[in-house]
């Protein structure tokens, strides 16, 4: 069994994260510059066994596509080229950055440390890895 890897895909930065290879905890592993992310991703795949990439799919309130799918669509179908045969899975990212905030104030991270944007990217993918994850224990469970 192959790790999950998890990308919160953005402008500027991603927030990339991974389960163990039992897929039962997710971490985050990096933030790395969008520019890089192909690479990065790359890179990672040759080195560790990945049997998925879950991606945030971004949605507003009303459940419609948020306008960052513009530049995310054509982002994820370059890496579906670059790495053919793997599995690529959007999931829905609503209040993942939310999430992620409210997430380092509960841990007692200072508030200096939580304007750390590139953090709270790294969290945001943990938290749409563990969201996932969850979704998959739960319908396995009914």
């Amino acid at each position: 069994m192959g790790r999950l890897l998890a990308i919160d895909y953005g402008r500027k930065r991603c927030g990339v994260a991974v389960t163990d290879v039992l897929r039962i905890v997710a971490t985050g592993l990096a933030t790395v510059p969008t520019s890089s992310l192909m690479a990065y991703v790359k890179e990672y795949v040759a080195r560790e066994k990945v049997d998925a990439i879950i991606v945030g799919l971004p949605r507003n309130l009303k459940g419609e596509y948020s306008e960052s799918m513009a530049y995310i669509k054509p982002a994820i179908g370059k890496l579906r080229k670059e790495l053919p045969g793997m599995e690529v899975i959007f999931w829905d990212e609503r209040f993942t950055s939310t999430m992620a905030h409210r997430s380092m104030i509960d841990s007692g991270m200072k508030k200096m440390q939580r304007r750390d944007k590139a953090a709270v990217d790294v969290m945001a993918a943990t938290i749409i890895l563990n969201s996932y994850l969850e979704s998959r224990t739960y319908n396995s469970n009914q």
